[in-house]
């Protein structure tokens, strides 16, 4: 698991102890925008994807995992690799970090293990992130990790009433 582990932090897989963290995240409707989510998530729900997490990538096309704290083990956030495809070996990866600990670098280092993970164990040729134009946060992030802008998709999310641009940026190996 040497791999999955940077400085400050760990990205390892959920856990069933990670239900209240989970459920706690999935239904804050501040995140509802970037997760594409609608409705809220029961802990039944929860409960059950959790037990089915075990799932190995090439047979759930995707892998969520838990950004940890190394030294205190404190859950910070999540990130994933999703629409998984081998054939074409390209992921689209998306990070989310509790607004608790923001500012604090763990994206960052989060988004750098999961990018050498992709390129080096999963031998994946390209990831992608789908950012909407006024998330600056995310989007800074994922330049600074070299991550191109390649395109725009007008007005491609409704939020709030209104519609928003989102770009797609991808990374070549």
């Amino acid at each position: 698991m040497n791999n999955l582990k940077g400085t400050n932090i760990i990205l390892r897989a959920l856990e069933p102890e990670d239900l209240d963290f989970l459920y706690n995240i999935e239904n804050n409707e501040s995140f509802w925008e970037i997760s594409h989510t609608q409705t809220p998530f029961s802990k039944f729900i929860l409960k059950q994807y959790l037990e089915n997490a075990h799932l190995d990538i090439f047979e759930a096309k995707q892998l969520r995992l838990l950004i940890e704290e190394k030294s205190t083990k404190r859950q910070l956030g999540m990130i994933d690799l999703f629409d998984f495809n081998p054939q074409h070996k390209r992921a689209g990866i998306g990070i989310l970090i509790h607004p608790d600990f923001q500012k604090n670098g763990y994206a960052s280092e989060a988004l750098s293990v999961l990018i050498n993970y992709a390129f080096s164990h999963l031998n994946l040729h390209q990831l992608y992130a789908n950012i909407t134009s006024d998330n600056s946060k995310s989007i800074s992030l994922f330049t600074k990790h070299k991550f191109e802008k390649v395109g725009v998709k007008k007005e491609w999310i409704l939020s709030e009433g209104k519609f928003k641009d989102e770009i797609l940026f991808q990374l070549i190996k």
